[in-house]
């Protein structure tokens, strides 16, 4: 750099006005005088502009070579850098910089000042350690979290991967980075390549999507997986995130769960509920679809989950749709879904049932109540396998097994106009009618042991027994709510029972009242009963009331169980 020796005091003092906002010190001197010094060089040598302006630049650096020769001699006149100075500030603080001079040359060539930069170590130093500091923060961070976390550049290439990724995916983070994540899961690169890429692309992030990986030992392992973009401080895209959740554990809970739902544990041994096991457990290995008919709290419910769980599709989702529950101007969309725009309010896609269920089975609960202009777009579910989303010009497959289920007798609904005929007929190709408790109430004492020993497991409470007032009304109640009301009158017995039997005064009051109406009633039999029957009823009438109605000894006295007393008081129309 050239300059008239007069312009050069000048024109630095210009130039320092851009220089006095650096963070790295920087100083000028002209014939080894300080002309300027910017903030962050008085900072870093301790010392005010006023104490060393027209000083030489050794009073300022302080540097224990200035005694002898200079330093900075050799770089001032190649105009290079000077690394590994040590200096001693005002403060008596040393610091290791690096100093880089640019000569200034006079037109005669001559050396009539420089502009000097200093870099100070220590503070690249506190900067790096801040870094590495901060880095190992987040790592022991990440690592702790029992969530698979790893991330990508641009190219796919992964460059951080966390303790919870190496344990799900069974490779060590020392072999996957730099590596292009499909190469990681091997056979299911889509999960990672496509979707990342997706992301990556689009600037959009894809939350909670379900997939399946390829572990290093060739295992599939089913996920839950966010795919996020990374960006800078420009809002440009330099990579992707994934966070990865191992569903291997939920997967076996569940199926765990499905356990309970089979035809071994229903209850029931009446032989008119055994051969409804028979028929179920037949229909169940089939795709065909299944009409289950009941009133209200039968168990059709529980009924299409056994069938579920005991078809190939156990393992695959088990959808259910309360027809009556869903406004009929919203059961179409709840149905089939809907894409963007289809309507008002509609600012992103959402499947619908169908799509959620595909592969496995879906039960379409009070199918009766299903409006006619959806039941022809759910005909052509059942004949085609396809059928249209809201507000799209394109067919959606589906592989779905179709359960329905009514409390509603479709054929009268049929021959009302209110049900569409030929969708009945595709619906009804199997059907299992659910009989009403009363019509199988042998078996109720087997329910309300099982009830209760459900119940007694889940709230804590000791398993109690049943009076013997307490279990006759249980056995000659209507049950107009079916298996479901007999829950609920158990559990309000149990509740309200704190003692190790429940009477009668623990039974809900309105079921009380009926027993009290029907005991005046007394005893009553058919005045048609032939001769043996004739007598067999006296006898049974006669011990009733020898053990003032005790049931358990009548039967005893006998020879017959109780199930059986209980039995022949039904036929012969004793109330006692």
């Amino acid at each position: 750099m050239f300059i008239d020796n007069k312009d050069f005091r000048t024109m630095y003092k210009k130039w320092f006005q851009i220089f006095d906002h650096l963070n790295i010190g920087a100083f000028v001197t002209a014939d080894k005088k300080v002309v300027t010094l910017n903030r962050s060089a008085m900072l870093l040598m301790g010392v005010k502009k006023s104490d060393v302006t027209n000083k030489t630049c050794q009073k300022l650096c302080c540097s224990i070579p200035c005694h002898g020769r200079c330093p900075f001699q050799g770089g001032l006149l190649q105009g290079t850098e000077c690394p590994n100075v040590e200096i001693i500030n005002g403060h008596g603080t040393r610091h290791m910089v690096t100093r880089f001079v640019v000569p200034v040359y006079s037109p005669e060539q001559l050396i009539k000042g420089c502009f000097t930069v200093l870099q100070d170590h220590s503070t690249l130093s506190e900067l790096i350690q801040r870094v590495e500091h901060q880095e190992r923060t987040l790592k022991i961070i990440f690592d702790s979290i029992d969530m698979g976390i790893f991330t990508v550049n641009k190219g796919g290439h992964v460059t951080f991967f966390n303790t919870a990724a190496e344990k799900i995916s069974g490779y060590n983070r020392r072999q996957v980075l730099g590596k292009n994540c499909s190469m990681i899961f091997g056979a299911s690169d889509k999960i990672c390549a496509s979707l990342l890429a997706k992301t990556m692309t689009d600037g959009q992030s894809l939350i909670n999507r379900k997939g399946m990986i390829t572990n290093v030992e060739g295992e599939n392992i089913p996920i839950m997986a966010s795919y996020i973009p990374l960006k800078n401080e420009k809002d440009i895209i330099v990579g992707g995130l994934a966070t990865i959740r191992d569903l291997t554990l939920a997967h076996q809970l569940n199926r765990v769960i499905k356990k309970r739902y089979t035809f071994h544990d229903m209850i029931g041994k009446d032989p008119s509920m055994q051969k409804i096991f028979e028929k179920a457990a037949v229909v169940a290995v089939t795709d065909a679809t299944i009409l289950i008919e009941g009133s209200t709290g039968t168990g059709k419910d529980l009924m299409a989950k056994v069938i579920h769980s005991a078809s190939r599709r156990a393992d695959q989702p088990f959808v259910k749709v309360n027809c009556a529950a869903i406004p009929n101007d919203l059961l179409e969309s709840e149905m089939f879904g809907y894409v963007k725009g289809a309507f008002t309010g509609a600012i992103k896609d959402k499947p619908g049932r169908f799509q959620e269920a595909n592969g496995g089975t879906i039960l379409l609960d009070e199918i009766g109540d299903i409006p006619l202009g959806l039941q022809a777009k759910l005909l052509r579910v059942l004949e085609d396998k396809e059928f249209y989303q809201l507000g799209s010009p394109h067919t959606i497959k589906v592989d779905v097994r179709i359960i329905s289920a009514t409390n509603r007798g479709l054929e009268k609904l049929v021959e009302n106009k209110q049900f569409r005929e030929d969708l009945y007929y595709r619906l009804n190709v199997l059907r299992i009618d659910l009989p009403s408790l009363k019509d199988h109430q042998p078996d109720i004492p087997i329910l309300i042991k099982h009830i209760l020993r459900r119940l007694c497991a889940i709230r804590g409470y000791q398993y109690p027994g049943i009076s013997e007032h307490a279990m006759e009304l249980l056995l000659n109640y209507d049950y107009p709510g079916n298996v479901r009301e007999l829950e609920n009158i158990m559990e309000h017995a149990l509740i309200i029972c704190q003692e190790e039997l429940i009477e009668l005064h623990h039974l809900p009051v309105h079921i009380q009242n009926w027993f009290g109406s029907w005991h005046k009633n007394g005893i009553s039999h058919s005045t048609a009963l032939s001769p043996q029957d004739a007598m067999e009823t006296e006898q049974i009438i006669q011990t009733l009331k020898q053990h003032r109605g005790n049931r358990k000894k009548t039967a005893q006295t006998l020879g017959i169980d109780r199930t059986t007393l209980w039995r022949k008081m039904k036929r012969f129309n004793i109330h006692l």
